[in-house]
């Protein structure tokens, strides 16, 4: 699933047409019924929280109905494949994830089954009106870790925007703080002794139609924008 090496204009041609033929499979997809991401044999594309169309102009129809239908989709078959007639069948997706970062020969399901989890949880991370500066618990623990909103934006687009090449930043609870930390590819906080509260997708596949190169542009509109607050606030519980 890694981004190729094209030409700019090579990688948009190619999204472009295949925004056509995903758009009329995210329609479809719009319609699955909501199953957890627990153990294999109910494995599935979860639903979008969202309407397609519900994150422009910050995020368009085509960038999402591609993102989820093709690529999200893509891990969601993958990881069923892969799990198939093996131990794997009878675990919770994070069980899955924990398992596999620890045995080599299971990379493959790992890149997979992680991309499911960080894709479900960047979905969650947005909301339409989102952004601005949270209260309650989360905007307690964001002012004594990092000291304001302000210091949270500049460390979190930090890490964002220095992941080089293909990756997520994190807002993650460590214990006695939260922290804004980068991973690449498809690894994830679930293996780090971190607990996730928020994420963002620097895949260039979450942001290139609408923004092209100009990744600080999108890292901008998710955290003034689209950062869901109250999903960060559930997740410290």
């Amino acid at each position: 699933m890694n981004e190729g090496r094209g030409s700019t204009i090579d990688r948009r041609e190619f999204l472009l047409r295949a925004s056509a033929t995903a758009a009329a499979m995210a329609a479809t997809l719009r319609g699955a019924p909501a199953r957890a991401l627990q153990a294999g044999s109910t494995l599935s594309l979860p639903p979008l929280p969202y309407s397609q169309n519900t994150l422009a102009p910050h995020i368009s129809e085509t960038t999402i109905s591609i993102h989820y239908g093709r690529h999200h989709r893509a891990y969601v078959q993958n990881t069923i494949k892969l799990i198939a007639g093996t131990d794997f069948e009878k675990l919770a997706l994070e069980e899955i994830i924990r398992k596999a970062s620890r045995q080599p020969d299971w990379a493959a399901l790992f890149n997979n089954a992680a991309q499911v989890f960080n894709h479900t949880f960047y979905w969650h991370s947005m909301k339409p009106g989102g952004g601005g500066e949270p209260s309650g618990k989360i905007g307690e623990r964001i002012k004594e870790s990092f000291g304001s909103h302000q210091k949270f934006v500049d460390a979190f687009s930090s890490a964002a925007a220095s992941q080089f090449g293909s990756g997520w930043a994190w807002l993650v609870d460590d214990g006695d703080k939260l922290r804004a930390v980068k991973t690449a590819n498809a690894d994830t906080p679930l293996t780090m002794s971190l607990k996730p509260l928020l994420t963002i997708d620097v895949w260039e596949h979450a942001y290139y139609l609408d923004y092209q190169n100009r990744r600080a542009d999108y890292i901008k509109a998710f955290s003034d924008q689209l950062l869901n607050w109250e999903f960060a606030e559930k997740n410290l519980a």
